[in-house]
């Protein structure tokens, strides 16, 4: 990486009058070396995270439920980053729930909710590619703000990052004219088995590459963070989507930035790489001791579904349909659960009378009831 020049600035022109420069990255199907023992003892200890942590996928049952959670709140950090306000505990809960003018950043939150569950699976039919990373951006702006901005298509003209327009922007990533020739490169970096770089180095590298090239007019930033977990699953690293980095990101928004135009202005590849592990580190140690305080939070809400008898077997089904979805109202219940209005009245009181779930609107009609407890593990950090 200290050999390795990232682009040159090329001048291009609006107008007659109007000239700008856009950076032209290298390509990176290539080999890579570094001299910062630093990274050495990041990688190691990014690797023994990532394996305790691939662990909670045999270890806890119905471990789907729990991710996605773990989904919600990379949704909700990764938009964040984007502008969007919206907590998580707004992005569970249904949308006549939310405040009018908060939809659209609801209904941008839940498209990437959306967006990664579909990239996930179709990993299961094709290998991370192009076409694939297309799809997802259909999804991840469909009728949303963006939506006319040539939705699931690479981009035919030039873009900007930061700033109001081309004449005070922050970075301009390449011509338009470049990208099949970049886009080919990465996904040729993607699937190259001859490279002798370790997998979480490689994935590093191509978070990198995505984001200079920003091959889409809109929602380049959601796509290169879902590109990320997609990669950990793939090269099967992690089996199930347990890890996320924006949180990281986010917490350390300026440093994420300019970490990434470090690589760009001063060919400062190893300090990225550095960034990118000890973002690794912190996420699956923050996802670890999560999945940690599940177990234990489970196993006490299981233990006192015990004392309700005949009940027990629909309160275990309503605690794990909750897993997912931590806030519900009685229809819901008696929806999901299949049980009649009284029946689902009774099961709420009793997770009440047990201290489960608490009522969140104080209202006399309309109550949503939530997992307090357990909602509030995904809204720390």
């Amino acid at each position: 990486m200290k050999n390795f020049i990232a682009g040159k600035y090329k001048k291009q022109f609006k107008n007659e009058e109007f000239e700008y420069q856009s950076f032209s990255p290298s390509l990176i199907n290539r080999s890579f070396d570094w001299h910062d023992n630093k990274i050495d003892v990041l990688l190691e200890q990014a690797t023994r995270l990532l394996g305790e942590l691939n662990a909670f996928s045999y270890l806890i049952p119905d471990i789907d439920f729990f991710i996605q959670m773990n989904v919600a709140k990379e949704a909700t950090k990764s938009n964040m980053i984007e502008g969007t306000k919206t907590e998580i505990d707004e992005i569970v809960l249904p949308k006549e729930e939310i405040d009018p003018e908060k939809r659209d950043d609801w209904q941008e939150v839940q498209n990437y909710i959306n967006a990664l569950n579909f990239a996930i699976n179709e990993l299961k039919n094709l290998p991370l590619s192009t076409r694939l990373v297309k799809n997802t951006h259909k999804k991840l702006l469909s009728g949303v703000r963006g939506q006319y901005k040539n939705t699931g298509e690479i981009r035919k003209s030039q873009n900007w990052i930061g700033g109001s327009s081309l004449s005070n922007a922050f970075f301009i990533p390449p011509s338009f004219e470049e990208l099949p020739e970049l886009l080919t490169d990465l996904e040729k970096f993607w699937h190259n088995k001859n490279l002798n770089i370790p997998l979480i180095i490689k994935i590093g590298i191509s978070h990198y590459q995505f984001e200079t090239i920003h091959p889409f007019l809109d929602g380049n930033g959601r796509i290169g963070r879902l590109l990320i977990t997609l990669q950990l699953v793939e090269s099967k690293i992690l089996t199930k989507p347990v890890l996320y980095l924006s949180t990281f990101f986010e917490k350390n928004r300026l440093s994420y930035y300019d970490s990434l135009n470090m690589v760009r202005e001063k060919n400062n590849f190893e300090q990225w790489i550095i960034f990118f592990l000890n973002g690794i580190i912190y996420t699956a140690n923050d996802a670890i001791n999560t999945f940690k305080d599940i177990i234990d939070l489970r196993q006490k809400y299981e233990q006192k579904i015990l004392s309700l008898g005949s009940r027990a077997k629909n309160a275990k089904k309503l605690l794990l349909f909750m897993f997912s979805r931590p806030i519900v109202n009685i229809k819901t219940v008696e929806q999901n659960l299949n049980i009649s209005n009284n029946n689902a009245n009774r099961l709420i009181k009793s997770f009440q009378d047990l201290n489960i779930l608490q009522e969140k609107t104080g209202y006399s009609r309309n109550r949503l009831y939530y997992l307090k407890s357990y909602l509030d593990l995904f809204k720390g950090q």
